[in-house]
């Protein structure tokens, strides 16, 4: 663990055929540097792992990001925490030799919208993202370029925190920005369950084939 680069993050390097494959993990509100962790293990086994603590509370709680209320963002706040992550992302780059561009955000919950904010921000910082329980960040005017990008939405069908048209006009918005976007509806709610996992795994096993 360690508090350089602007954030108290979690790096793990990586191992065997994953090694290349660099995740950028981003808890939910609540948790720490150190929950995805496993769940990084799960989905890439040998994958580097790198995992920040938000820096903002709530309630004693880190988050990436303030809310107003539940699903109301503050938007003032969410774009200096996007721009702040995007920092540390360069930093993280250059101080684990990773290859610019390169990461793949795995964010759940609130971690996962502000790696959607990312993706509709600062393009070139991430190269592909699992957005696990995600909506919409923030309504843009005109969408980025992100051709070349992939990304998994994996959605609870009976989430009570997230309406299910929110992920839609999500996976939406970034089809129509160029991205290969999949959407899929799993049984569960909020929480996360083995099906995100083994997706998940899946999902990256055929990014890294392709």
């Amino acid at each position: 663990m360690s508090d350089d680069l602007g954030f108290i993050h979690v790096y793990e390097p990586g191992s065997g055929e994953d090694a290349a494959t660099t995740l950028l993990l981003l808890h939910g509100t609540g948790g720490n540097e150190t929950d995805l962790v496993p769940l990084g293990r799960m989905i890439a086994p040998g994958a580097t792992l790198i995992s920040p603590r938000g820096k903002v509370l709530e309630n004693g709680m880190p988050r990436f990001f303030k809310r107003l209320a539940e699903g109301v963002f503050d938007q003032e706040d969410l774009k200096a925490r996007t721009a702040e992550l995007r920092e540390f992302i360069a930093a993280a780059e250059q101080a684990y030799e990773i290859e610019p561009g390169s990461m793949t955000a795995v964010g759940y919950s609130n971690g996962a919208n502000i790696a959607a904010s990312l993706l509709l921000t600062y393009p070139e910082a991430l190269q592909r993202a699992v957005l696990l329980r995600a909506m919409v960040p923030f309504e843009m005017e005109s969408l980025p370029d992100l051709s070349g990008k992939t990304v998994l939405i994996s959605a609870g069908k009976q989430d009570p925190l997230i309406p299910a048209d929110q992920t839609e006009v999500l996976a939406g918005m970034l089809r129509e920005a160029g991205a290969d976007a999949s959407l899929e509806w799993l049984a569960p709610g909020h929480g996360l369950v083995r099906e995100d996992v083994d997706r998940a795994r899946e999902w990256l096993a055929g990014q890294a084939a392709s």
